[in-house]
């Protein structure tokens, strides 16, 4: 299965495109999720606990980017938004999404490995994961933002006490 939602990424963001970035590159499963850990910047929920990997690109410029963000089990992701309309693929657990301003697991779909989904610009939407956790590609053209529904969820908030 990870080799057909790696298929499904480089359709997704289509062919060539990790060229016009970063030249030429192949990543296994294993290489990618080998790559360092990045802090978590644009475009990611900014929950400590999420190891964000840039594949490609860069969020905070201009341009096609992805990231791969493993998140752990039973983690949860308040409703929020980008500015960037965003696509992706689950490559590893199952990923509970959804769309909407208040996150709730009757509005979002059980999403297992091969899974394709889309964060359109400025569209509000959540996600969680139960006791397998998931890895997760997103493709996008930054720069990105990430930007909570409600403040008070944003975890940046919480790490510099401001309300």
């Amino acid at each position: 299965m990870r080799a057909g939602a790696v298929a499904l990424l480089l359709v997704a963001i289509g062919p060539g495109a990790a060229a016009v970035q970063d030249g030429e590159r192949r990543l296994t499963p294993d290489e990618a999720m080998a790559l360092p850990v990045v802090p978590a910047g644009p475009g990611t929920s900014r929950l400590g606990a999420i190891e964000t990997r840039l594949l490609s690109g860069d969020p905070a410029a201009g341009g096609l980017y992805t990231i791969a963000i493993r998140v752990p089990p039973d983690t949860r992701i308040a409703a929020h938004t980008h500015r960037d309309d965003r696509t992706a693929v689950v490559v590893q657990g199952v990923w509970h999404f959804g769309y909407g301003t208040t996150a709730s697991t009757a509005a979002s779909r059980a999403l297992p490995a091969g899974s394709f989904y889309t964060e359109p610009a400025d569209a509000a939407h959540f996600a969680w994961t139960g006791p397998e956790g998931a890895t997760v590609y997103i493709t996008g053209h930054g720069p990105t933002d990430t930007r909570y529904v409600e403040a008070g969820n944003d975890p940046a908030a919480h790490r510099t006490g401001k309300p």
